[in-house]
């Protein structure tokens, strides 16, 4: 499984990507997690707002920091 949190590394951004790797720690979920920074790959992935959390490919967050238990979500599906 592969996560990407896409953001410039504003404090939202990182609050994100704490919350990404409890939620996967507590999960017990093997993911490898990204930071991405590059306003040009973030663009790739259509998102325009940040924070934005990508699930294998698939953007599952845009513009606001997701809670655990809708990551937990994320990794159970």
């Amino acid at each position: 499984m592969e996560i990407k949190v896409l953001g410039p590394g504003c404090p939202k951004c990182q609050q994100t990507e704490k919350i990404v790797k409890q939620a996967v720690a507590e999960a017990g979920v093997d993911a490898q997690i990204e930071k991405v920074t590059d306003t040009m790959e973030i663009a790739g992935y259509g998102v325009f707002g940040t924070p934005a959390v990508v699930l294998d490919g698939e953007v599952k967050s845009v513009g606001k920091i997701p809670d655990k238990d809708e990551i937990k979500s994320w990794l159970a599906g």
